[in-house]
């Protein structure tokens, strides 16, 4: 203690040496200022006629003639009272970027404005700030670094708003620059944006990773407003997150398990679930490696459970990219448990799952009247189903792992988004390897997820051999082997000229098989209604033209009665008919009755086309 008082001593006494250097040391100072620990002996008269506060201090003390004055809460401390003194005393210093938010605020705080004295101090500030500090990206951010430790005068002085306004303003122009200088004209003429060109718009990414959370988070929030691209925020918030997070060895490595002393951890909660609020709503804006290692970052620092799920959210909507690296989150807030956080996985998934049936269930046609295989979001179920299986796999092997979190995990996605099961049964068998103990139900229940009919040729196989696997199991896999096997040889043997051809025309109706989902089996069923439909008009206008050939020919037959018109009569009707065959009997003049026949019979196919 002894010593940490000598050397504040020490420190005062260099900072009274130091601040007496410009004073006048001929003429005997009659007022003395303490601000922040810091002591200045000055003179009243160059005091009072710029600083309104100072004035006001000595007219309230003038017959107690008052020589000492204490400033409590001086924004900036005794280094902003030296420059504001040295302004009243006339003596000159420069104005910088690194000291003007300090003046604004020292001026505003002992009222050195024009209605004191000329062009003072207040006025020559902000004059600085509105012709060049305004109109620099990087001297705005220093001002804003300034404004850390003068706010909230700061905000009332509305330095604060200027300066993120202009520096989002100056990012937002630049992209714009960026955007043009990118365009460049095709061989066939058209003008197109060069994609592999480097953008050169963003260099103020790393300029704005200095700022406090809080500050950096109204920029942020006016960046977007202004239309400064996705992209560029993601790439700003990543830059952002890596260099304020702490412990990024173990925040930021997939396969890390180290566990974080959760004291002193309120700062990297605080930027996680400012960054989380800040991601842009567009997809593939950040990578998805990045919203992995925000969740780790949220579960290990326990950050509020919207944070947590609006990350979890993020990431199921594009699952789709994701490694299985990434889905392996540590479990660390439970020792005794599982090694890897399943829970968390299993929400994801349903996420993703939940995101997959709301697009099958939008009403708009174009969604389903895709001519493609697979629409996008079945590519997508593909995809994830496989990494699913690939999980599975890796947490299989897991002592702590009970049946019933592991079946969950499997059971989430649809019946149709694996066309091959062998990751699954692959999956399972590491599960029952691993897992010796489990009753004879558990294994049947747990092998009623494999669909033996989807195993290939090399795992069906496997499976029957496989005494791991209950009897049942065995039983059906045998038997899908011996269906296969019967099939493959009748394909072999058979003749192409004797296939019947309804098999055919059924696959390709729109029948639900093991590789289509319900949505592409819509997409089928709406196209050959739209078949069904256009041949059905084509019979109506086929029927239009056969009735008023019928009416034109009977008013032609009740004006002349020779057996030639009937014969050209009976040929006619031959040619017209919508069955497309005629008669090789001798033609006679049809009756009324025949015509009723004929008439119902086309009623009756119409009818049924409907």
């Amino acid at each position: 203690m002894d010593k940490h008082q000598q050397q504040q001593l020490s420190l005062a006494k260099c900072s009274r040496q130091k601040y007496s250097e410009w004073i006048f040391r001929d003429v005997p100072s009659d007022i003395t200022i303490e601000v922040s620990g810091g002591t200045f002996a000055l003179h009243k008269f160059p005091l009072v006629s710029r600083s309104g506060r100072i004035r006001k201090l000595v007219a309230e003390h003038r017959d107690a003639d008052i020589s000492r004055v204490e400033l409590l809460n001086l924004p900036g401390g005794a280094e902003a009272f030296e420059l504001a003194a040295k302004f009243c005393y006339g003596i000159n210093f420069e104005i910088t970027s690194s000291n003007v938010a300090q003046l604004c605020c020292v001026s505003e705080y002992l009222e050195m404005t024009e209605d004191f004295s000329k062009d003072n101090l207040g006025s020559r500030a902000e004059e600085y700030l509105e012709s060049i500090v305004y109109k620099n990206l990087e001297m705005c951010v220093e001002v804003l670094q300034q404004c850390e430790n003068l706010i909230p005068l700061a905000d009332e002085l509305r330095i604060v708003s200027r300066c993120i306004d202009a520096i989002a303003s100056k990012a937002c122009a630049e992209q714009i620059a960026s955007s043009f200088s990118r365009l460049e004209y095709s061989s066939s003429g058209r003008l197109h944006m060069n994609k592999q060109a480097k953008r050169e718009g963003d260099w103020w990414i790393e300029d704005l990773s200095v700022l406090r959370i809080d500050l950096y988070q109204r920029v942020m929030t006016a960046m977007k407003c202004r239309g400064v691209r996705p992209e560029s925020i993601g790439a700003s918030l990543v830059n952002y997150a890596q260099k304020e997070l702490t412990k990024k060895s173990s925040l930021w490595n997939p396969s890390s398990q180290t566990k974080v002393d959760l004291i002193s951890t309120g700062h990297e909660r605080l930027v996680v679930e400012t960054i989380v609020n800040l991601l842009p709503v567009e997809k593939l804006a950040v990578p998805i490696t990045f919203l992995f290692g925000l969740l780790r970052s949220a579960v290990m620092l326990d950050c509020t459970i919207a944070c947590r799920l609006d990350l979890e959210r993020r990431i199921g909507s594009q699952l789709d990219v994701a490694t299985l690296d990434d889905l392996l989150i540590p479990s660390f807030r439970h020792a005794g448990d599982t090694l890897f956080d399943v829970d968390t996985v299993q929400r994801i998934l349903v996420n993703f799952s939940q995101q997959d049936d709301s697009e099958d269930d939008m009403e708009d046609a174009s969604v389903f009247e895709s001519d493609s295989p697979h629409s996008p979001s079945q590519t997508a179920l593909f995809k994830v189903a496989k990494l699913v299986d690939n999980y599975l796999a890796e947490i299989a092997p897991d002592a702590n792992l009970k049946l019933s979190k592991f079946m969950v995990i499997a059971e989430t996605l649809p019946t149709h988004a694996r066309t091959v099961h062998d990751g699954l049964y692959r999956a399972i068998d590491i599960y029952l390897k691993a897992h010796q103990g489990l009753s004879d139900s558990d294994r049947k229940k747990l092998c009623k997820l494999i669909d033996f009919q989807k195993l290939s040729q090399e795992a069906g196989a496997h499976a029957a051999q496989n005494e791991r696997l209950p009897l049942q199991a065995i039983v059906q896999v045998l038997y899908f082997e011996q269906i296969r096997l019967r099939n493959t040889l009748c394909c072999s043997y058979a003749d192409d000229d004797h296939k019947p051809m309804h098999n055919s025309w059924r696959i390709s109706s729109g029948a639900l098989s093991a590789a289509m989902s319900p949505r592409d089996n819509y997409a089928s069923l709406r196209r050959e209604n739209r078949e069904l439909k256009l041949e059905l008009a084509r019979l109506r206008m086929r029927l239009n033209d056969l009735e008023k050939e019928h009416v034109c020919m009977k008013r032609d037959m009740q004006k002349s009665h020779s057996r030639k018109f009937m014969s050209s009569f009976s040929k006619k009707i031959g040619k017209l008919s919508i069955f497309g065959h005629s008669s090789s009997r001798g033609s006679s003049s049809p009756s009324k009755n025949s015509h009723r026949t004929d008439s119902r019979v086309i009623e009756r196919t119409c009818a049924s086309t409907d």
